[in-house]
C-alpha cells in the first residue's frame, strides 16, 4: 500500500511539473509568439554548454533574453525553473559564499536536464539533485586557507571538467562517476570528524576542570587577600600550601563541594588572625580561633590530600598565631595586587541552561569571504568555556560563555540557519508554481468565458441591432404604403367626387335636353340601344325617332321613326340614362348638344386619367 501511494504520489509530481513547463507564463520571459514547429526551435545546449565553459555567473533566462531566437515555450520554463530552484537554494543553503559562487553554475546544466527530462530532472532519482541535497555536510565550511579547505576546492572545481564532458557527450554519465566518488568521500570525512570530535571533548573536559579549579582558587585568594598587609610567612603559606589545596579540592570534588568551602573558610581565618588591622579588636575571638587553627589546617589537608601535611610548612604560620596571642608586633608586607573574577565566586548567579540548546548547531562570525564558520561542540561546564571547532572537527579555541552570550546578543555571532535541503527548495518552488499555474488556468477560464459573454452579448446586440433595424424598415416601408394608399384613396375619392360631380352635370344637362324635347323633336339612337342586329354583317346607322307623344301623367315618351309607326316609348329617366351613356342623342338641337357632351365627356376622360 505504502508504495502504491509513493508511485501514485511521484505520478502526481511528475504530472505537475509537466504542466508547470508546458502551461505556466511569467510576463517579460521570451516566449515564443504562437506555436513553433519543432524545426524552427533551436538546439540550446551549445549555448548552455558555451556559459558553462566561460563560468558565467548568469542567470539562463538572461543568457535567453540575450540571444534573439525562437524558444519554445519548454525551453524557456526549463530556464526560469532552474534559475528560480537555484537562486532560492543558495541563498537559503547557509552555504559558505566561496562555495556558492562555485555550485551557482549548476543552473545551467540543472535546466538542461529539466528541458530534456522534464519531471525526471527534478525527482529523487535525479543524480544531481541527490547531490545537492548532500551539500548539507559543507554547512561548517570556511576558506580558512588550510589544507583540507583547499582540498574541498579542489573537489568542486572538478564539476568545471565534468559538467563540459557531460555537455559534450550530451549524457549524464560523467557526474554520476563524480558523485558516487564525492559521497565515498564524504563518508570517510564524516567518520574522520566524528572521532576527531570525540577525542577533543574528552581531552577538552579534563583540560576544562583542571581549568576551573585553578581559576576558583585564583578567585578564593585574591579576594581573601585584597589589599592587605600580612606577615610575609603567611603569604608564602597561601601561596604555596593553601592555593594549590583550593586547586585540588575544586578539581577532585567538585567547585561547590564541602571541602572547598571548608578550605575556603580556613583560608579566611588564617588572614583574619594574620591581619591585625581585622583582628585586634577581638582577642578572646583570636584566642579562640588561633587556639585550633593548626589542627583545622591539618583536617581539611587530610580530607583533600593522601599524603599528610608536613610540619615543617606549618612553622611560619604557627610562629605568627603565636605572636598574635602574645600581642607582639609583626614585620606586614604588602600583599601583591591580584585580580578577582567575580564569576567565579559566584557560579550560580550564571545561567548556563540556553547552552542545551546549541549544542551541536553552528555559527558565524564575520560576512562574505571573511566569514568563519563555528561548531558549537559544547559548553565546558567546570570552566564554562565554550568549546569550538571547524568543519574537520578541529578544534578553533575557547570562550567563556558570557562572552559567547555577548556575541549573540551584539549580532557579532549569529547562528546559522538551518540547511534548507534542494530538494525541499524543489518541492517548495514547484508548490508555489502549481498555485500560479491554477491562477493563470482560473483567470484564462475567466477571460474565455468572459470573451465568449462579450462574443455572445455582441452577436445578441447585433441580432437585435439587426431585428431593430428590419423592423424599423418594415415600419418604414408600411408607413409608405399606408401613404401611398391614403394618397391613392385620396386620389380616388377626388376622381370620385370630380366623377360624381360631372356625371350629375351630364346627367343634369341630359335631362334638360329632354325637358326641351317637343313634340316633333327627333333623337339618335345607337344600334344597340334600338336592339338592331345586323342581318348583312353591314354597321347599321344610328336610329332616328321623332317624339310622337309625351305623356306626362305617365312620364313617358313615344318616338316613332320615320315612317310614322310606333316604335318604342321611354321614361323621361330611361332616356336621360340613354343619353348620359351615349345610346341616345337629342337632334333638335343636335349642335348645342354635340358641343355640350363632348365637354362632358371629355372632363370625365381626364379625371380617370
Amino acid at each position: 500500500m505504502a508504495m502504491k501511494q509513493e508511485a501514485s504520489s511521484r505520478n502526481d509530481s511528475n504530472d505537475v511539473i509537466r504542466a508547470i513547463l508546458t502551461n505556466i507564463r511569467v510576463p517579460e520571459l521570451p516566449y515564443p509568439a504562437g506555436k513553433p514547429a519543432d524545426a524552427d526551435i533551436p538546439d540550446w545546449l551549445p549555448l548552455l554548454h558555451s556559459c558553462w565553459t566561460e563560468q558565467r555567473n548568469e542567470r539562463v533566462i538572461n543568457v535567453l533574453n540575450a540571444v534573439k531566437m525562437t524558444w519554445s515555450v519548454r525551453q524557456v520554463n526549463a530556464a526560469y525553473l532552474a534559475d528560480r530552484v537555484m537562486d532560492v537554494f543558495l541563498k537559503t543553503s547557509g552555504l559558505h559564499v566561496s562555495l556558492v559562487q562555485r555550485i551557482a553554475r549548476l543552473r545551467f546544466l540543472l535546466a538542461w536536464q529539466i528541458e530534456v527530462h522534464g519531471e525526471q530532472g527534478l525527482t529523487d532519482e535525479s543524480v544531481l539533485r541527490q547531490w545537492l541535497d548532500g551539500l548539507q555536510s559543507l554547512r561548517g565550511w570556511s576558506d580558512s586557507g588550510g589544507r583540507a579547505a583547499r582540498q574541498l576546492l579542489a573537489q568542486l572545481d572538478e564539476l568545471v571538467v565534468v559538467a563540459d564532458q557531460c555537455f559534450g557527450d550530451r549524457s549524464m554519465e560523467a557526474f554520476e562517476r563524480f558523485a558516487t566518488q564525492w559521497r565515498q568521500d564524504q563518508l570517510q570525512k564524516e567518520g574522520r570528524i566524528g572521532k576527531l570530535r570525540t577525542r577533543l571533548l574528552e581531552t577538552e573536559q579534563g583540560a576544562s576542570r583542571q581549568r576551573a579549579a585553578d581559576q576558583m582558587s585564583r578567585a578564593l585568594v585574591a579576594r581573601a587577600l585584597g589589599n592587605r598587609k600580612l606577615p610575609a610567612d603567611v603569604i608564602d603559606f597561601i601561596s604555596t600550601i593553601w592555593t594549590p589545596l583550593l586547586r585540588q579540592a575544586a578539581w577532585k570534588d567538585g567547585l561547590t563541594s564541602d571541602n572547598v568551602r571548608h578550605a575556603n573558610k580556613l583560608l579566611e581565618w588564617i588572614v583574619w588572625i594574620a591581619d591585625p588591622a581585622l583582628s585586634d579588636n577581638e582577642r578572646d575571638k583570636l584566642y579562640q580561633v588561633g587556639e585550633h587553627l593548626s589542627d583545622k589546617v591539618r583536617e581539611v589537608w587530610s580530607r583533600i590530600q593522601p599524603d599528610p601535611l608536613p610540619e615543617s610548612s606549618l612553622s611560619g604560620l604557627e610562629a605568627v598565631m603565636v605572636a598574635r596571642l602574645r600581642g607582639q608586633p609583626l614585620d606586614l608586607v604588602p600583599v601583591e595586587q591580584r585580580h578577582v573574577d567575580e564569576r567565579w565566586l559566584n557560579l550560580s548567579a550564571t545561567d548556563t541552561s540556553a547552552a542545551a540548546g546549541y549544542t551541536g548547531q553552528w555559527f558565524v562570525k564575520g560576512s562574505d569571504e571573511d566569514e568563519q564558520r563555528l561548531y558549537f561542540l559544547t559548553l565546558l561546564e567546570d570552566s564554562q568555556d565554550v568549546l569550538m571547532t571547524n568543519g574537520e572537527g578541529v578544534k578553533l579555541g575557547l570562550m567563556d560563555w558570557p562572552e559567547f552570550e555577548a556575541g549573540l546578543k551584539k549580532g557579532d555571532i549569529r547562528r546559522l540557519p538551518d540547511l534548507n535541503p534542494f530538494g525541499a527548495v524543489v518541492d517548495q518552488t514547484i508548490a508555489a508554481l502549481v498555485q500560479v499555474l491554477r491562477s493563470q488556468v482560473e483567470k484564462r477560464r475567466e477571460a474565455k468565458a468572459k470573451a465568449e459573454a462579450q462574443a455572445e452579448a455582441l452577436r445578441v446586440a447585433r441580432a437585435k441591432a439587426e431585428q431593430a433595424r428590419l423592423e424599423a424598415e418594415a415600419l418604414r416601408a408600411a408607413e409608405a404604403e399606408k401613404a401611398l394608399q391614403l394618397q391613392a384613396e385620396e386620389q380616388q375619392a377626388v376622381e370620385a367626387a370630380e366623377a360624381e360631380r360631372l356625371s350629375r352635370e351630364l346627367y343634369e344637362a341630359a335631362r334638360a335636353k329632354v325637358d326641351a324635347l317637343k313634340l316633333g323633336s327627333w333623337i339618335a339612337l345607337e344600334p344597340t340601344a334600338a336592339s338592331e342586329k345586323p342581318s348583312d354583317g353591314l354597321p347599321i346607322e344610328a336610329l332616328k325617332l321623332k317624339l310622337a307623344v309625351r305623356l306626362n301623367a305617365t312620364d313617358k315618351l313615344v318616338f316613332v321613326d320615320r315612317l310614322g309607326l310606333n316604335r318604342t316609348e321611354y321614361t323621361s329617366a330611361a332616356l336621360i340614362e340613354l343619353i348620359v351613356s351615349g345610346a341616345a342623342k337629342t337632334l333638335s338641337s343636335e349642335a348645342e348638344f354635340e358641343d355640350t357632351l363632348s365637354r362632358v365627356v371629355g372632363r370625365i376622360r381626364v379625371g380617370r386619367t
